[in-house]
């Protein structure tokens, strides 16, 4: 089908379509009906076609607001992993990819050194929930603290926290890079006990979930990882940072002219 060949959609069909707010069905009409007028088409298959085009339109530009919102840090993808390198065995990175653990609300925590494709692994994950069409929302430990601090300054904790546990999966990155104080600690509890079998909650972490109570107020940490681990897939990475691989390999920059 050529839309340079297929004549325009009458103005008045046009127009419909536009308070009806079916722009994805408008912008496929021309070459739909050209290619039904050519082929003969049942009336009943033009009729399916279009309104298939305006559902595919509808489900691509909710998945790209949706991966807006979810504020990804890096944007990598399951297209950009290498399982053969990674410490995860492949059958757990398999089970995991299927989501099946973020329809029955269970949880993931990665645990492991610094560059050993904690976070890569997690947001690859995330990424499929939302071409899964699942709700998705990305944290690190701070820009959560900041989220749940400027709730408490006008009174709407408990809303922001509905809000994010709204989504199918909340991601907190990188815990333990950095200690973690009281209002850390309280902002992290809130959202992994709002989503306790409700929701499911991936971390990622350089050390393991058993020992928060190192970087944060004990109590809090004991709650809260009671919690997160009771329906949780534990995965500790090992070996020596990709990243650093690739810098001593030179993959790190492109070379200079």
């Amino acid at each position: 089908m050529n839309s340079n060949s297929a004549p325009p959609l009458p103005d008045e069909l046009a127009k419909i379509c536009t308070r009806m707010r079916l722009p994805y069905l408008r912008k496929a009409a021309p070459d739909v009906l050209a290619t039904a007028r050519a082929q003969r088409w049942d009336p009943a298959e033009v009729v399916r076609v279009l309104l298939q085009e305006e559902v595919v339109g509808r489900d691509a530009a909710t998945r790209r607001m949706r991966r807006k919102n979810a504020k990804f840090p890096t944007g990598k993808t399951f297209s950009s992993w290498r399982p053969e390198e990674s410490s995860i065995p492949e059958a757990t990175q398999n089970a995991l990819t299927t989501l099946e653990w973020v329809h029955r609300r269970e949880n993931l925590a990665v645990s492991g050194a610094s560059g050993t494709g904690k976070s890569h692994f997690v947001e690859a994950l995330a990424h499929a929930a939302i071409e899964a069409d699942l709700r998705v929302l990305w944290f690190t430990l701070e820009t959560l603290t900041q989220t749940v601090n400027k709730a408490k300054a006008d009174g709407s904790v408990a809303r922001t926290v509905a809000k994010i546990c709204a989504c199918d999966l909340v991601v907190v990155d990188d815990i333990g890079m950095l200690p973690a104080g009281q209002d850390a600690a309280e902002a992290f509890y809130r959202i992994v006990d709002a989503a306790y079998e409700r929701r499911s909650v991936a971390v990622t972490s350089n050390i393991h979930p058993a020992g928060f109570d190192t970087i944060m107020p004990k109590t809090l940490a004991t709650a809260t990882v009671d919690r997160l681990l009771h329906h949780a897939h534990v995965i500790v990475t090992k070996g020596d940072s990709h990243r650093l691989a690739d810098a001593l390999a030179g993959k790190g920059v492109h070379p200079l002219d």
